[in-house]
């Protein structure tokens, strides 16, 4: 079944708001629909040798001439001026507001930084300001900062807010993989003059540790918004839930266009840290578990996030210091793919949107992201700072907790650090607080335990 949505974002849409038609794709197609499977059929995203989940995900996401986000230079959305919710009689006002918005757009999603701007930034620069330490130069990475709209927010914020020394002696750096959104933020950034000695865009790849020069041994935050559900995840599968996981590999078809999957015994180093990280047996549910799959067995597929793990594991070895806060979708309704914690595979054009049944459908046209587990968010975080990693004889590291960690709803998060009364219609309601519940905020700091 195909889904032809009014507003074309399932991101940002609040989890009981889904305007849409269902049709039968065996009767019809749109003919945008179309025209996308004939044109992308013909793009290779991968050669003659099978590759790994993960990277035939991040070539259909970032590759420089195929990949989702390097086509489409607005596949994230700027509004030309912040909406002003004080003068919104409520709900339905504001849904009609972001109806109009994404019909005059075409473009892909707008984060939830930008429609809430400059009030979503403001909160979390005043969650920095509260729990920084202040005695020593305020530094902040951002990755992927999208259209620059968070990095502006928090300059303001800091520029008004704080003691002149702070915002004068701080830096603030974008680590941006798209070069189009790149030159955007800096765009963004400039009009305000004073921000730009202290803004700068890098353009590279936040995981790759080649990309960062040396240790940085001072305190700094780290910033991700809406970024974990886009890196790439491995999948792997086992034919039932005692069968050992073997690692699934994406290949092209001998003389077709169509990919098929290849299954082969665990192999890839990250895949394997991960599943011990999944699998630590501190799980309080997994007793259970596996007393049931013992009874009813049943093949298995799981959705592994290697490239949160990888780009942790790069944060925590350049970045010991860091201080970290991200912000991403705990669920995501009607995905289609299966498998535990599978993506939405959406795809937009000219006001047609789409999910498709099937990741490997995904060839440079559509988006793919992920849910994201924040209890293994946690878990990761603890394993990439040496507190959970296993010893080399196999027993459990003995070394203290490096991190105090925290999930807050959005609406908890907001109400502690942001200012609800600036997305609160005139009837009380507000997007921000009512709407976000498949949101949360992560935050996690060190701890003085260097041992």
């Amino acid at each position: 079944m195909a889904l032809v949505r009014l507003i074309s974002s399932r991101k940002l849409q609040p989890l009981f708001f889904s305007t849409s038609v269902t049709a039968n794709v065996d009767q019809f197609e749109l003919p945008c629909l179309v025209s996308l499977r004939a044109f992308f059929s013909t793009q290779k995203l991968i050669g003659d040798e099978p590759v790994l989940v993960r990277d035939f995900i991040h070539t259909a996401l970032y590759d420089p001439k195929h990949g989702y986000f390097s086509q489409r230079s607005k596949s994230v959305g700027v509004l030309e001026r912040s909406i002003k919710f004080n003068q919104l009689e409520g709900r339905k006002a504001y849904m009609k507001l972001l109806e109009k918005v994404y019909k005059q757009s075409d473009i892909s999603w707008f984060t939830p930084v930008e429609l809430f701007k400059p009030w979503y930034a403001h909160g979390i620069a005043e969650a920095i300001l509260r729990t920084t330490n202040l005695s020593v130069p305020l530094k902040i990475y951002e990755i992927g900062g999208g259209s620059g709209t968070c990095a502006k927010g928090i300059l303001d914020y800091i520029m008004l807010n704080a003691p002149e020394r702070i915002y004068n002696n701080m830096s603030y750096t974008s680590v941006e993989i798209s070069p189009s959104l790149a030159k955007i933020q800096k765009e963004t950034v400039s009009q305000v003059g004073s921000h730009l000695s202290k803004f700068r865009v890098e353009c590279r790849d936040a995981s790759d540790l080649s990309g960062w020069k040396n240790v940085e041994q001072q305190p700094c935050w780290v910033i991700m918004l809406e970024v974990l559900d886009n890196l790439p995840h491995d999948l792997v599968y086992s034919k039932s839930q005692i069968s050992p996981w073997m690692e699934v590999l994406v290949e092209n078809k001998p003389e077709s266009e169509a990919l098929s999957e290849l299954y082969k015994p665990l192999e890839d180093p990250l895949i394997r840290r991960c599943i011990e990280i999944v699998e630590h047996d501190d799980d309080p549910v997994s007793k259970p578990k596996e007393i049931w799959s013992k009874l009813f067995p049943k093949p298995r597929r799981s959705w592994l996030p290697t490239g949160c793990l990888k780009l942790l594991e790069v944060l925590h070895a350049k970045l010991p210091k860091m201080s970290l806060i991200a912000s991403d979708f705990s669920f995501l309704p009607d995905v289609k793919v299966p498998g535990e914690r599978a993506p939405l595979v959406s795809t937009k054009k000219d006001g047609c949107s789409s999910d498709y049944s099937s990741y490997l459908d995904a060839k440079g046209d559509a988006d793919i992201f992920f849910p994201t587990d924040f209890w293994l968010l946690e878990r990761m975080d603890h394993y990439c700072s040496g507190w959970r990693k296993m010893e080399k004889d196999g027993t459990p590291s003995k070394k203290g907790r490096k991190r105090r960690t925290l999930t807050l709803d959005t609406s908890a998060f907001m109400d502690e650090f942001g200012l609800p009364s600036k997305t609160r219609t005139k009837d009380g309601y507000n997007p921000l607080i009512d709407d976000f519940k498949n949101t949360k905020f992560y935050l996690s700091v060190p701890t003085h335990n260097t041992k």
